[in-house]
């Protein structure tokens, strides 16, 4: 890590994304000033041009650059309200495969875990690897009691993706120092969030809770099948849970086989997300289609726990009334929702917003399936993130952006698959439930006791109250003084030169 590592790995990346015509792109070159068209112009012609959609070059640029930046990749999908909704589906699909490690390594990753004796003794019919990706590969075992899948970190992992995020973090810092536009998006923020985000990824403990828990929902809720954890062959560096059979939805066969009912699968799948986020609070939060394998039985079985989202109550009442209200027309109801959990602010009008939410909604009602985009719907309101001053918290992007991956896994299998209809039956019960009786009451208990914990807190409060007024006022920091609009692409188009220079 160090300054000098950071600054030639940030080379390295501004090699890579050049050559992809990732950095101020052609297909932007409308939007952006002259000084910016010209260094797009030049970064272009030195990194040999590039096809396709910007967000399926980034990609590909992404996957090259190693496991640090396709989990980076795996996160800025889940930001189209900064991003766009077209850019996030194809970094959606990144491809995360890499060759295998060697048995050897898994053996010895194995004995450092759990000790040489219980590692032979416990993983004595371990197989050659079956899928290696970035972060880990996956090896089949056969036990009397069934068979197991077994996820193994690979060697050094854990300090390969330190030494890039050393040098992410580095330049999101030089970012928010030279550009105060970049500063709504809080890039070290976001940064340090990504971070903290993949280091927990290389703790495997985590996702077996993950896994686990999304079991026992399953058993409740039916939609899903999802493995079971194998907790005496679980450690920090492996994961060991129940054998998935079945036909993963990236083979184009997957659905071919007689007896496979593609609507009730879709059906399925909007239905089972949903129920988990309303009913729960707890969702798998990357459902590509890598993701979810066709069992023999015809269900769908999840797999890959590593990111779980997870909302409050107020964010689930938040979904299911919007979802409801779209369902039936009602834009003032999603309006003063919207208003009711923060996130519109009070010096807006509920009027004019429930104005833009009919301009959203009524292009869409009473279009075939075909026609009806939840990603088109979440598009248009992300647009009006800047017009009302909207403030999305992260959790509720990663739900949106769930919802728009859901959508197109369901509308892959089912082509007049329709999520607004799918959802009706979840949504309305969940909403019958809430605001009945029952819903009341749980509410009313909720308040009760959030205030005597308040009221408990009330004596901590004061003093520091008290403490405060005794402070003395110190004079407020002098304002930062930002790089004019063009310094950041200047710096960026500064550096992927000198890296293009540095590798001849």
């Amino acid at each position: 890590m160090g300054l000098i590592g950071d600054y030639r790995r940030l080379m390295r990346a501004g090699i890579a994304l050049a050559r992809h015509d990732v950095i101020l792109p052609g297909a932007y070159q409308t939007r952006l000033p002259l000084p910016a068209r010209i260094a797009g112009r030049v970064l272009r012609v030195l990194g040999g041009g590039a096809r396709g959609r910007p967000g399926q070059r980034l990609a590909r640029a992404l996957e090259k650059l190693g496991p640090a930046y396709i989990k980076l990749g795996q996160f800025l999908a889940t930001r189209p309200d900064v991003f766009g909704a077209e850019v996030t589906q194809d970094l959606g699909r990144l491809k995360d495969k890499l060759p295998p490690f060697s048995m050897k390594a898994a053996r010895a990753a194995l004995a450092e875990e759990f000790g040489e004796a219980d590692a032979a003794r416990l993983f004595a019919e371990l197989s050659d690897p079956v899928a290696a990706a970035s972060i880990a590969q996956v090896h089949k075992m056969s036990l009397p009691e069934g068979e197991r899948a077994v996820k193994i970190l690979r060697p050094g992992i854990e300090h390969k993706l330190m030494v890039e995020l050393s040098a992410m973090k580095r330049a999101a810092r030089t970012i928010e120092g030279i550009s105060a536009e970049s500063q709504r998006l809080k890039p070290v923020a976001f940064t340090e969030t990504i971070a903290n985000a993949m280091m927990r990824e290389t703790d495997l403990r985590l996702e077996a809770g993950g896994a686990d828990e999304m079991h026992e929902i399953s058993q409740k809720s039916g939609h899903f099948v999802i493995p079971s954890v194998d907790w005496d062959r679980t450690g920090r560096r492996v994961l060991t849970i129940d054998w998935i059979d079945g036909v993963s939805l990236t083979d184009p066969k997957a659905l071919d086989r007689p007896g496979i009912d593609r609507k009730k699968l879709a059906n399925d799948i909007t239905q089972g997300f949903l129920t988990h986020a309303i009913e729960y609070g707890v969702f798998h939060a990357d459902m590509h289609e890598g993701n979810l394998i066709i069992t023999p039985e015809g269900k769908v079985a999840l797999v890959d726990f590593g990111i779980i989202g997870r909302i409050g109550l107020v964010e689930r009442r938040f979904l299911a009334e919007i979802l409801w209200g779209f369902l039936k027309r009602d834009y003032r109801r999603v309006a003063e929702v919207h208003f009711e959990a923060g996130y519109v602010p009070a010096n807006q009008s509920i009027g004019e917003f429930a104005q833009a939410l009919r301009s959203i909604g009524e292009p869409v009602h009473g279009k075939p399936a075909e026609e009806v985009s939840m990603g088109r719907v979440l598009l248009q309101l992300f647009d009006y993130t800047h017009t009302f001053g909207m403030s999305l918290r992260p959790e509720l992007v990663l739900l949106q952006k769930t919802m728009v991956q859901v959508e197109g896994v369901a509308r892959a299998i089912d082509p007049s698959h329709n999520i607004w209809f799918a959802s009706e039956p979840v949504v309305g019960t969940w909403i019958r439930r809430s605001f009945g009786p029952e819903g009341a009451a749980k509410l009313v208990a909720g308040n009760v006791k959030e205030i005597t914990n308040r009221l408990k807190r009330l004596p901590e409060v004061m003093d520091k109250f008290e403490a405060s007024l005794l402070e003395p006022v110190s004079p407020p920091p002098l304002p930062r003084r930002f790089a004019p609009w063009w310094g950041w692409f200047g710096f960026i188009a500064a550096l992927v030169a000198l890296g293009i220079w540095a590798a001849k």
